[in-house]
């Protein structure tokens, strides 16, 4: 069965279309659940997931080395999800964070602007011209921190499998075509997929015991075999092989590693 990804704004009735869409099929769902648990498992304070969540970098800003960090154990938790293969997430970058999975059905919500003011005038209490600019402000800063972390815009309709507008469709409407879409064979699970998520969460948990001391690193990971590369200084190569290898020893399905260092400038 397919992993399901729903890409959505502010009130643009996302998460009631995912909890429908779980609820058919007796799956998790899963958003705000990922950020509550990472900091149960890497002991990291929740609002500074929330943030590295929703903050917007400017064009001149780079990202911290704690962002990135808190960003690995976001995809890390993800993937440990997205491995039951019994998953509807919605918020903006789920997608993002499982890249060349065939049994991953992105989908994109999109709702009228008057129909997302309406619901904000009602739930937050707010006037019609305090309503849009928050939507407007909402939005502009989605687009600008998936642009500066994953270097793709959310609004490009060639990142998804389906866009779904809600306005004739209702949501009902909405929910039949997902779950339709995800018993088409093209998303139905295979063994090389299920590898595939196996493989980036392996990465993922990886990237994330050693992103504190070496942010500068990459990870892949193939059937428990693990390459990590480390950007540094040379003369500490022998050390960074032998913490890194310390850092990840007990992984479960962890079966060997190999592990670089690419001089710094290159």
């Amino acid at each position: 069965m397919a992993i399901i990804s729903l890409s959505r704004g502010s009130y643009s009735r996302g998460k009631e279309i995912a909890e429908a869409v779980a609820q058919r099929f007796g799956h998790d769902c899963v958003s705000r659940e990922i950020l509550i648990a990472a900091p149960e498992h890497f002991n990291i304070p929740e609002f500074k997931l929330v943030r590295s969540l929703h903050d917007a970098p400017s064009v001149l800003e780079r990202f911290s080395y704690d962002k990135e960090r808190y960003l690995s154990f976001l995809q890390c938790e993800f993937l440990r999800h997205a491995r039951k293969d019994n998953m509807v997430y919605h918020g903006l970058v789920g997608h993002f964070m499982v890249r060349g999975v065939s049994h991953l059905l992105k989908v994109r919500i999109l709702a009228e602007i008057e129909d997302r003011v309406r619901l904000e005038m009602q739930r937050e209490k707010v006037s019609q011209d305090e309503a849009l600019r928050v939507l407007r402000k909402d939005d502009d800063e989605r687009r600008k921190w998936a642009m500066a972390v994953w270097g793709k815009d959310p609004w490009d309709p060639g990142l998804y499998d389906m866009i779904l507008h809600i306005h004739r469709l209702t949501v009902e409407d909405v929910v039949d075509l997902i779950c339709h879409a995800a018993q088409l064979r093209h998303f139905l699970t295979t063994p090389e997929s299920r590898k595939k998520v196996d493989d980036l969460w392996m990465a993922a948990e990886v990237k994330s015991r050693i992103v504190a001391r070496y942010p500068a690193s990459t990870v892949s990971a193939d059937r428990g075999s693990v390459t990590v590369n480390v950007t540094a200084d040379l003369v500490w190569e022998p050390s960074i092989v032998e913490e890194v290898k310390k850092l990840t020893e007990g992984l479960e399905g962890l079966k060997d590693m190999r592990v670089s260092v690419t001089p710094v400038g290159l």
